[in-house]
């Protein structure tokens, strides 16, 4: 069977408002439009440097989710498994505007949406196994009681077939009925990827060690075949299984943070798409950290995102 996609991934898009001036979010005189969402972050990421990227989602047929299906389609994703109903509503959220480099507020309005309404059903089986890879977030998992099995189902077929798995666990804590079982949901679907990405202050939560060996230890004992850990200016640690070992790869500077929201996403495209090409995961951490940086200096979550003549000039 000839693989269509190169990665696919399954999550919930929403139109991002971006408050026009610092301060409060009731404040604000007037928002600037944007798309948001982790899964779509990576999707539009991997696109923009040239693979063939596949999402699944649901929205409403109001206007935005008339917006975020052309705004995804324009980046050449493949939208065949994204599922418009006219009987349910596109999710949304505001973001403050920041500029002392802090993370910026973030007011969601997701509850009951069109995506969190997906599940096992929304998998075509054939499609998903198409691709090479998936990318699995916890966001994703993490709205409502038919996407987790959903996640688990995407990620179970995709092992099984032999395809590679990425997980992020992008912890949404607002999103869990409690803490323990969002940690214990979140360590569960880790052990069903093969590159778990964590962020350190994550990992810390996650797994109770401290140090970013520590964190790295904790999953590849679980079965991953390799973790690499955030570590925001200071780059990320990398631990997988045989020759690759263990190592640090320092992170780039960056003159201003203006928008903290999506590094971590800009971070996993870097490593996917790196990996996909074949390259070192020493290699594929600092494309990671190279556009982890990109991401933080733009207002909006995929704004910093390069292409591939961008990667190519840079030399990534």
């Amino acid at each position: 069977m000839t693989r269509a996609l190169d990665v696919i991934t399954f999550g919930e898009a929403m139109m991002l408002l971006v408050a026009d001036r610092p301060g409060p979010l009731e404040n604000a005189a007037a928002f600037y439009k944007r798309t948001a969402g982790a899964e779509t972050n990576v999707a539009i990421g991997l696109a923009r440097l040239g693979l063939k990227v596949g999402w699944a989602s649901r929205l409403g047929t109001d206007s935005m989710g008339r917006y975020l299906l052309k705004a995804m389609a324009d980046e050449g994703i493949d939208c065949s498994h994204v599922v418009c109903d006219a009987s349910q509503k596109t999710g949304f959220q505001f973001k403050g505007k920041v500029t002392d480099g802090s993370d910026p507020p973030v007011e969601y309005h997701r509850q009951g949406s069109a995506a969190s309404h997906m599940g096992t059903d929304d998998i075509d089986e054939d499609w998903l196994r198409s691709a090479r890879h998936l990318h699995a977030t916890g966001v994703f998992a993490a709205l409502s009681a038919s996407t987790l099995p959903a996640a688990r189902k995407t990620m179970d077929l995709m092992r099984a077939a032999g395809r590679s798995v990425s997980f992020d666990p992008n912890l949404r804590p607002t999103l869990w009925p409690s803490p323990e079982l969002m940690r214990d949901t979140i360590n569960d679907l880790a052990t069903r990827a093969d590159w778990v990405l964590p962020g350190l202050e994550e990992g810390r939560f996650l797994t109770g060690e401290n140090t970013p060996e520590g964190i790295a230890r904790f999953y590849r004992q679980r079965g991953a075949r390799l973790v690499i850990v955030k570590l925001g200016s200071e780059g990320a640690f990398f631990d997988g299984e045989g020759e690759i070992g263990t190592g640090r790869v320092p992170g780039f500077a960056v003159a201003e943070v203006i928008d903290t929201v999506g590094a971590g996403d800009g971070f996993a495209v870097g490593v996917i798409s790196a990996l996909l090409d074949g390259l070192s995961v020493p290699d594929a951490v600092k494309r990671g950290a190279w556009i982890g940086a990109r991401a933080v200096q733009v207002l909006g979550d995929s704004e910093g995102l390069p292409t591939r003549a961008e990667l190519d000039q840079a030399g990534l």
